[in-house]
Parts: structure tokens; sequence; C-alpha cells
């Protein structure tokens, strides 16, 4: 297997992630001088494994807010203005966008989930349609880009942005699979594997997020975009018919208020949804939980590097909230988190739990669960960032592309 540019922990296998928020700074710092021109010119381009220096690969880091997106739109802009990182600028903002429009319609993740269980129900029934799975996920399509993308998802938790778009048209038209299942796949899989964004693009290809709009991929653009590496001529599917949205779907408006929890005994909870606990601004918590098992994403087993990356960011978290605390931390990577916040909170005398804003996901739905269950109240403190961008988040992307010089000026970011 070829190495990889990335930087691996001592002993770490190739395409290792390192999952700290030093590693993600000084990621950050080696990009920010290509996030103009040269990233526009050159961010559509799949060179392969290990070659994807064109685009800034922070993803993993920022998925699990190791990184901050206010990090990078400050870095950025720093060296250039609006208009010249434009195209960086409004991919930072559209992973923002798909968080902001899945919080305004949480029915479509939980559809997702319903379908998905649907799906492999029908796998166990359905021996043709369990190949054609087996297949595309073993990498056996005889598609060698399709087959060459899954090894590398597998083998590297990553795959640039269009590859994935290629990818999922492939995985609908050409070898008309479910597109439940294609996400699951992702999600399992990918070290930035997030919720919203994994879910909305996925919908996107198959005309269900803008509602007829698909994508259908094409040799000749697989061609130019692969630098020649791949060229599936007459393999692929003609055409892209819209998928039918089969679910009534609720469009409400999030609470993104912080609850209020002054002169009350806390403590804070630290999970995989947020790495920089430390900049929320919050007074000291009398003590800290770190949940450090890998959040299942699936009924299926998790990729081995997604597995990791989770609970690895929340001890890179942990050690620099109780530097910053100056608090102990239990930290807890068993199974029942229930029964860990009811003895950690029954240990230090809470009043209630706070955690930065959990968004829709796994991680929401188990520790909303265990809090209930172990009969303590949770409170959320949303962020600035989300405060400022969600609420554009109720439509098209375009309604807050618009918004996006004023939201810099309002983060002091201009």
């Amino acid at each position: 297997m070829r190495q990889t540019t990335l930087d691996l922990e001592p002993g770490a296998p190739p395409f290792a992630w390192t999952a700290t928020r030093s590693e993600a700074l000084a990621r950050l710092t080696r990009f920010e001088s290509a996030a103009g021109s040269s990233y526009a010119r050159q961010r559509n381009f799949d060179f392969g494994p290990g070659k994807h220096a064109q685009v800034s690969q922070l993803s993993p880091w920022i998925r699990h807010r190791l990184l901050l997106e206010r990090d990078v739109l400050r870095a950025v802009l720093q060296r250039y203005d609006l208009n010249q990182a434009e195209k960086f600028i409004q991919e930072v903002f559209w992973r923002g966008y798909f968080k902001g429009w899945l919080e305004h319609r949480p029915d479509v993740w939980r559809n997702y989930k319903r379908d998905l269980v649907r799906q492999f129900d029908q796998l166990d029934r359905d021996a043709d349609l369990a190949r054609r799975y087996d297949e595309a996920i073993e990498g056996r399509t005889g598609l060698d880009c399709f087959d060459s993308w899954t090894r590398e998802l597998i083998e590297t938790g990553y795959l640039h942005n269009h590859a994935r778009m290629w990818f999922a048209s492939i995985w609908i038209y050409t070898l008309r699979l479910p597109w439940q299942l294609g996400a699951d796949f992702f999600y399992r899989h990918l070290v930035d594997g997030d919720p919203a964004s994994n879910t909305c693009s996925w919908r996107w290809v198959c005309g269900l997020h803008t509602m007829g709009k698909t994508y259908l991929a094409r040799a000749s653009n697989i061609e130019k975009f692969t630098a020649g590496r791949f060229n599936p001529v007459g393999e692929l599917a003609t055409t892209a018919p819209a998928l039918d949205e089969p679910h009534s779907i609720q469009i409400i408006t999030p609470d993104l208020a912080t609850a209020d929890f002054a002169g009350r005994r806390v403590g804070l909870i630290l999970t995989e949804e947020d790495g920089c606990i430390e900049s929320l601004g919050l007074q000291h918590p009398v003590s800290m939980l770190a949940l450090t098992a890998p959040t299942q994403r699936s009924v299926r087993p998790l990729g081995t590097l997604a597995a990791a990356f989770g609970p690895k960011a929340v001890r890179d978290a942990s050690a620099r909230a109780e530097v910053h605390f100056q608090v102990p931390t239990t930290d807890y990577s068993g199974p029942d988190w229930a029964e860990a916040v009811r003895d950690w909170a029954g240990e230090n005398g809470l009043e209630a739990c706070i955690t930065a804003r959990l968004p829709q996901g796994p991680v929401r739905k188990r520790l909303t669960q265990a809090c209930r269950s172990a009969d303590i109240e949770l409170l959320q403190i949303t962020r600035p960032y989300d405060q400022a961008v969600w609420p554009h988040a109720r439509r098209g992307f375009f309604g807050l592309k618009k918004k996006i010089p004023s939201i810099l000026d309002r983060l002091d970011l201009s």
C-alpha cells in the first residue's frame, strides 16, 4: 500500500489519523496558504489515495470539533479576502448548512434510520440484492473506479468529495442499490462521518434534498478529474431520475438558546461531538465525564479507523479540559451511558449536566436517553457559529450563501 502524506501516530498503520487539536492546528497552518485561487482551480481533482494535498482534509477534525469552523475561517481570512477564498469558505459553510438543515427537519434523520432497518431486513430476503450489495461494499463490481474508491474508503477512512459524489451516483443509478445502504456504508467507514453531511449529500445525489435535482456520474468527468486514472466509458448509467420522497417531513424551528445553569451545581459531559469544550465560555464545572466508547453508527460494524478517531478525540479534549478547568475527569468507555451518568452525578452531587450542543445523530439520542434514565437534567450550550448559521439553513444553500458576509461580520471574522 502506498504511504500517505498524512502525519501518523508512532507505530500506527498507513492512513492512521491523529485525533488531537494540535495536529488539526498544524494541518490548518500547512494548508491555509493554498485556500485561495489554488484551491479553486484544483479542488475537484482526485489524484488517488495519499494524494489529496490540493484539498484541506481537515474534515475529520472539524466534524469532531477538535478544529472549529471559526478557527478555519479566521486563519484563511487573515491571508485572503472573502472573494479570493470564496470557494473554500463556501465549503466550510456547506457543513454548517447541512447541520442546520437537518436540525430543521429531524424527521429526515429518523426516517432514514427506519428505512435503513427495512433495507437490511430486505437483504436477508432478497438474494440478488444481497449479492449486489456485497459486491459493492467489497469492491467486486468490476467497475475499476468504483472498486478502487471502495478499497480506499475502507483502508483510509476517507474519500475526496468529488469521488464521494461519483460513488453515490454509481451506487444508486448504475448498480441500482438503495441509497440508504450506500449512505450507511459511508457513515460506517468515513473518519469524518457526520449524520447531517452524509445523509443530506446522499439525498442530494438522488434528488431528495433539492427536489428533482440529481447528480449523474459521467465517464468524461471522471476521466478529467482523476487525471486519466479512470475512464469508465460505456459502463455507467446514462440517466439519473429523481427518487420519490416516501415520507412527509415536518419543518420545525430549532431552539438554539443556551440553557441557563447559573448558580447550579453542574458537571460537564464530553462527547465526540465537540472536542473544544474549553472554548464554550463555561465557568468551572464540579467534575467532568468523558464518554470514550465508540458510538455505534449502524447495526453493521464500524470501520476500524472511524471507530478509533472519536474516542481518541474525546480523550484529547478531556486532557485539555482538565488543564483548563482544573477539575478531574472520569473516563468511561463502557456501553451503559445511563449507569455511568447516574453514578458520576451521584458521586459529585450534581444538580444538572452540561454538554456542547448535540446535533441530530446517534450521540444525541444516546446521551439524552441516558440522562433521562439517570433522572438528571441535560443542559446544552450552542456555539455562536451555529446560532449564526443554522437559522439560514431552512431551505437551500443559496439562502445561506447570501448571508455569509453578514455572518462573518457577526462573528467578528471579516
